[in-house]
């Protein structure tokens, strides 16, 4: 049987919006990410069939096939292809999804998923709001209408609709976010992510040249009590900027091969895919998604949710992670155990395999075998991933 292993996985630390990484092109940005894997396993670029990278604001610098300016900014040679995909906050989730077909339908030997995002240079929502705005329409049509009727696709309220759903309450989703500033922290003054992080060169004001190796987002100083101090984000809420993602500009990228592409490069592999799902579902509560994608991909891999080392849930908004532990019963001590989104930054297009980059440094930090990956995405989807660290 086909198997398709991670041999390299890496990303940069988040920038915060109008943060230090503010001044790269995202082409250029991610092909330093692409750069980089190619650092950690030795191999030869040309080697490389396809670079599929995730990008949700595909538009301005973040447009005309951003993966493909990534190659062309990139050391590797104009021969290898790149596509972009849009799977809204699973892009590069999908990324890597497509990258392990190939190599598990056998048509591929050696293929990178990657992701980027600049939410400073392309801000969220502009490849909607700027055609819009010239009078050329937007992506909600008569029969979407029709279907849904006086009905706004929004995750903002999708989120508050999964924390009104699972009963959970505000005192949570702080408690919740405090929790992951506090495991951010405690990972980045470990050098938990220093295996996973590529720096990224930062000139300030002054010309001094740095290298930029810590997640900008992480907020060093954060209280519980100032968490709940926040306003809400809508009156009667329950969720507010502190118990949702930051903005946030980075980029990540895995490299995926077949037992042949082992061989050619001559390197181990450091997991293995254990599975794959993707499904949709209510694109009104929109956020759900992750549960019962993760529900339907452990019956699909023969498994139970305490068979899972460690968990990646995106953090998208607080309400998310904690509905899916409370649904799921998973134990909260394997959740994104350094931290995620609210500390560290959702770069959008970027996320998918920056907690790739995360889960699999984690596993082989702490010696465990599985871990689950999924996040939920625009339009009521979601991805899930199992790997096994090897």
């Amino acid at each position: 049987m086909a198997e398709a292993y991670i041999v390299a996985a890496t990303r940069t630390a988040g920038g915060r919006r109008k943060g230090k990484l503010a001044g790269w092109h995202p082409a250029d940005l991610a092909g330093q990410v692409l750069n980089n894997l190619i650092d950690r396993t030795g191999a030869d670029p040309a080697l490389v069939e396809d670079v599929i990278m995730g990008c949700v604001g595909q538009a301005g610098e973040q447009g005309n096939n951003v993966a493909r300016g990534a190659v062309l900014a990139s050391r590797f040679p104009e021969s290898v292809p790149a596509t972009s995909v849009d799977r809204q906050c699973g892009s590069s989730q999908q990324a890597l999804h497509f990258a392990a077909q190939g190599v598990l339908s056998g048509t591929q030997d050696i293929v990178i998923a990657a992701g980027v995002e600049s939410m400073t240079r392309v801000p969220m929502g502009t490849p909607v709001i700027l055609p819009a705005q010239a009078g050329l329409g937007t992506p909600m049509s008569p029969r979407q209408q029709a279907r849904y009727p006086n009905i706004q696709f929004s995750q903002f309220m999708g989120a508050e609709m999964v924390a009104a759903k699972y009963g959970l309450t505000k005192d949570q989703l702080d408690e919740y976010s405090y929790r992951s500033h506090q495991k951010a922290i405690a990972a980045t003054q470990a050098g938990a992510f220093k295996n996973e992080i590529v720096g990224i060169e930062i000139t300030d004001a002054e010309g001094n040249k740095t290298l930029h190796t810590v997640d900008e987002g992480i907020r060093f100083e954060a209280s519980l009590e100032g968490i709940r101090s926040v306003k809400l984000l809508q009156e009667n809420g329950k969720l507010t900027a502190a118990s949702s993602s930051q903005i946030c500009d980075g980029a990540s990228g895995v490299m995926i091969v077949s037992e042949a592409g082992l061989k050619t490069l001559g390197v181990e592999p450091i997991a293995r895919i254990h599975h794959l799902t993707v499904i949709g579902g209510d694109p009104v509560i929109m956020l759900e998604a992750p549960i019962p994608a993760t529900k339907r991909a452990l019956a699909k891999a023969g498994m139970k949710i305490d068979d899972i080392d460690l968990f990646e849930v995106n953090e998208a908004f607080a309400s998310v992670p904690v509905a899916w532990l409370k649904e799921l019963g998973a134990d909260p001590d394997r959740l994104n155990v350094n931290g995620g989104a609210i500390a560290l930054g959702h770069p959008l297009g970027a996320s998918g395999t920056k907690l790739m980059a995360t889960l699999v440094h984690a596993l082989k930090a702490r010696g465990k075998r599985y871990g689950l990956q999924t996040m939920c995405e625009g339009g009521g989807l979601a991805n899930v991933t199992i790997i096994e660290a090897l």
